[in-house]
């Protein structure tokens, strides 16, 4: 039997992927990375919008073998050595380029899946077996395009696809405690987060236009968001929302002050 109950219409997950050797360790956050992907339907197909594929361009991988791309410096061999070979899917990349039209999508053949994706998909699904799909944020659009774009996705949820952002909704790099990942959250990272919360606990209304203009709401948010990557994937994953959809928070927490962990479920 499946590891997986399978059902058509898949839920839309966010997922804050924080440090690379999560991929490789055992913490509160990876725990529940594996609890949620055995709470799962298996998906059909995954396609996934990381933040470490922002490039200028709107492109997807359309390779039937994607290589495990080790985009980080400065780790252990072991993570090095780490290998995701999920399958490709050349017919998804084929119909996410058609759903996004009119925008420009090119297929892709040289990226693969970067940690923003295999980091957390080794452990939501470990055997590695289910077709995945990567897309790429465009660097030069504003979040309002991602966001209205990423709509044009919502088909792909009937047709069993898991869509899967993967980013951080707080990600200072620079703010970051490196040699004490269990220091308290600071308070402007907190309440970013809080506000993020609020917003999409605030019932049905599914008005998520604070989060889309985000750099309006203020110091909090420079700070939390210095640069769109990390972000903008929960967007992608907000505009799944359909009218009555619950949204949940399967995974939190902070990571050295600066970096939120918290994972948002549509569905």
């Amino acid at each position: 039997m499946s590891r997986y109950p399978s059902i058509s219409t898949m839920p839309a997950i966010f997922v804050g992927h924080g440090n690379p050797m999560n991929a490789l360790s055992s913490n509160a956050y990876t725990v529940a990375w594996s609890a949620l992907g055995a709470a799962l339907p298996r998906p059909k197909a995954i396609l996934c919008i990381s933040a470490h594929w922002y490039v200028p361009q709107t492109a997807v991988t359309a390779m039937s073998k994607p290589r495990t791309i080790h985009d980080f410096g400065g780790f252990p061999p072991e993570l090095y050595r780490a290998q995701y070979p999920a399958p490709g899917s050349p017919m998804l990349a084929a119909e996410v380029a058609d759903l996004l039209m009119p925008a420009v999508v090119t297929m892709d053949t040289g990226w693969g899946l970067d940690h923003g994706t295999w980091s957390i998909l080794m452990h939501l699904f470990p055997d590695a077996d289910i077709p995945v799909v990567q897309l790429s944020i465009d660097e030069t659009r504003e979040a309002v395009w991602h966001y209205d774009i990423a709509r044009r996705l919502a088909p792909l949820r009937e047709a069993g696809v898991l869509i899967l952002g993967s980013g951080n909704i707080v990600h200072n790099l620079h703010a970051y405690s490196w040699g004490n990942h269990k220091i308290e959250p600071y308070d402007w990272a907190l309440r970013f987060e809080n506000v993020v919360r609020k917003t999409l606990s605030s019932g049905d209304s599914g008005d998520f236009e604070p989060l889309i203009e985000y750099e309006k709401l203020g110091e909090d948010a420079k700070l939390s968001v210095p640069t769109p990557d990390h972000y903008l994937p929960l967007l992608y994953v907000l505009a799944q929302r359909q009218k009555g959809e619950e949204i949940s928070f399967p995974v939190d927490g902070f990571d050295g002050g600066s970096i939120s962990m918290l994972a948002v479920r549509v569905g």
